[in-house]
């Protein structure tokens, strides 16, 4: 099994992803993909009234404050505008995709982080009708029906938790979490970057091979998003994934350009 992690940047090759997808599919390749749509959920967000709010976990990590209605606003760019764009454009080139979301069938399920311990300003807080969480069990069984079957599982945050509720959890994280789930060969993160970069942003700085055993080492270099991806990556290797590629999703098959060696490789 390939497991495909597609982020939400506009600068991405959707059309390019999909043909590769198509042609990988053709020649046997197992695969499944899970998408994000960050960028585009911001964009919606402020038209509809209710910016984006971004807040720093006492480990120095930012992450999106998603109370209620921004969980909903979520939903409907993620489980509808999105996934259906991924669906629609893989129909039309021949693969029988299926969307879901993460609630569905409780592909994804975890815990509810229904307080966040959060730093602003110097001050430790706690926020309160938080719907965030983090994945800790993948429905195989719903996904290797469908595998099984001929269709093309195309895989979206939110999660359930625990108690059936939707949250928001991590795209990244919950790629790795499906790779690991799969024993996958594979997890390709694609982005709007060549890989990992040594100096953010400059492009010629790429960190082509990190060795499994000091991935956790890497994250000094990782900056904004790229964080939750080497998260990802390491939880992936630490559960016995067999390699994992931050890849180029601006090029021309980018997914067969990373198993043949692009970007940054982890293995």
């Amino acid at each position: 099994m390939i497991v495909i992690k597609v982020g939400g940047g506009k600068e991405l090759n959707i059309d390019a992803i999909v043909e590769d997808i198509a042609g990988l599919r053709a020649a046997g390749k197992p695969l499944l993909l899970v998408h994000g749509g960050a960028e585009t959920t911001n964009e919606v967000a402020e038209a509809l009234g209710h910016p984006p709010q971004f807040v720093t976990s006492e480990s120095g990590y930012v992450s999106r404050r998603t109370d209620r209605r921004t969980l909903e606003i979520f939903e409907m760019v993620y489980c509808g505008q999105l996934n259906k764009m991924w669906v629609e454009k893989l129909q039309r080139a021949g693969v029988n995709a299926v969307g879901l979301s993460g609630l569905d069938g409780r592909v994804f399920e975890g815990k509810r982080k229904d307080t966040l311990r959060v730093r602003v300003d110097g001050k430790r807080l706690v926020l309160r009708d938080d719907w965030t969480g983090t994945v800790e069990r993948v429905n195989t069984q719903l996904l290797t029906l469908l595998i099984d079957a001929g269709y093309f599982p195309v895989l979206t945050p939110p999660g359930a938790s625990d108690q059936g509720e939707a949250i928001n959890v991590d795209g990244d994280r919950a790629a790795a979490m499906v790779a690991a789930a799969f024993n996958a060969e594979a997890l390709v993160i694609l982005s709007n970057v060549p890989g990992l970069l040594a100096a953010f942003p400059d492009e010629s700085s790429l960190i082509r091979s990190i060795p499994r055993a000091k991935a956790d080492n890497f994250m000094q270099y990782a900056e904004g998003r790229m964080k939750k991806k080497v998260m990802g990556a390491v939880e992936a290797i630490g559960e016995g994934v067999q390699r994992v590629i931050f890849a180029d999703g601006r090029i021309e098959k980018p997914i067969s350009a990373a198993l043949d060696g692009g970007g940054t490789q982890i293995a």
